[in-house]
């Protein structure tokens, strides 16, 4: 069994190293890698240089149809018109450097399958960089590049847990917020459950509260359902009122039964008015048919004045039939 098991990594290692970029417009070279990473980079002109990594799971078309001298397409294709469409999501990622004499200028990352205009520059692909030399690489850059972007995307984009190491290195209260924040948004847009555990810590411990909104938000992007979860038990408990209200109004964008009965809790119960007040625009985020009535139950019966008028001000905007039949019988009943 383990011989099996080592001949499908030995395959699957194979594969990984034979994967092409979907390229047009370019002059294309293949090297080897051999060595350095960051020494193989080097070019006294402009240049492009490229490799594939083995990439988590998913469809990650989001990141696709791109020109690399140019910015991005808009003409809605998916850059998979030529090459192999893969059922359970892109296989691989396409990490591309533009490099001059100055140096690493720039990093891009794109599904394997994505197609790429090159814009006539020379594109240099690199065969066999292994995982770690890439993910060594790009944390450097992450740390030293004026926009990291590039770095913690591409970072965020590689399989294996040693990606979900180092963007919780890169949260970390040592690095700076600016830094921190794209981490955190990463470990909740793509690390599934390890990154779901590393924004549960910063929500629960970290000093800085901007960067404890951001874990909030990162968990609302998050798929994982111990994500919303970890927001519902944001908006009850947490001792920030700020914390409350924000995982409230994410918690309103999921909508669902548990998210509604934690927004109305915190209506009833939570003893901070401004809380109270951000968790009845939450409501008003909900679909209209479960967001309206609830609002009119808080119209009709909350006690605190301020909250009762903000509940009067969300249905006032919304423009349904029913909350304008209900402001009407309010006001004839005066």
């Amino acid at each position: 069994m383990k011989s099996i098991l080592l001949l499908a990594a030995a395959v699957s290692c194979a594969l990984a190293q034979n994967w092409q970029p979907n390229v047009t417009n370019a002059r294309l070279e293949t090297r080897a890698f051999a060595g350095d990473l960051a020494a193989q980079l080097k070019s006294d002109t402009p240049v492009w240089f490229g490799y594939a990594e083995k990439s988590i799971a998913g469809d990650h078309h989001g990141q696709c149809d791109c020109n690399l001298e140019g910015g991005w397409q808009n003409d809605g294709r998916r850059g998979t018109d030529s090459g192999p469409v893969y059922l359970e999501g892109t296989p691989a990622v396409a990490i591309l450097s533009r490099v001059s004499a100055g140096g690493v200028e720039k990093i891009q990352a794109h599904p394997i399958t994505c197609r790429i205009d090159a814009g006539g520059m020379r594109l240099i692909w690199l065969t066999g960089v292994p995982a770690d030399a890439s993910l060594g690489f790009l944390e450097k850059r992450a740390r030293t590049d004026a926009d990291p972007d590039g770095a913690i995307l591409a970072i965020s984009l590689h399989e294996g847990a040693e990606a979900d190491a180092i963007l919780d290195r890169l949260s970390r209260p040592a690095e700076p917020p600016s830094l921190r924040e794209k981490a955190i948004f990463w470990l909740g847009a793509s690390r599934g459950a390890r990154g779901v555990q590393i924004l549960e810590k910063i929500l629960a411990s970290d000093s800085n509260p901007e960067i404890r909104d951001k874990a909030v938000f990162a968990l609302f992007v998050s798929h994982q359902p111990e994500a919303q979860s970890d927001l519902l038990r944001a908006a009850k408990d947490d001792p920030s009122p700020h914390i409350r209200g924000q995982a409230l109004f994410w918690l309103a964008q999921k909508a669902g039964e548990r998210a509604a009965a934690t927004i109305e809790n915190a209506i009833q119960n939570d003893p901070d008015t401004e809380v109270k007040k951000r968790a009845v625009f939450a409501l008003s985020q909900m679909p209209r048919d479960e967001g309206v009535p609830r609002l009119i139950e808080v119209a009709r019966n909350q006690r605190n004045r301020e909250v009762r008028k903000q509940a009067f001000f969300w249905l006032g905007q919304s423009h349904d039939p029913r909350a304008l039949e209900f402001i009407e019988q309010v006001l004839e009943s005066r």
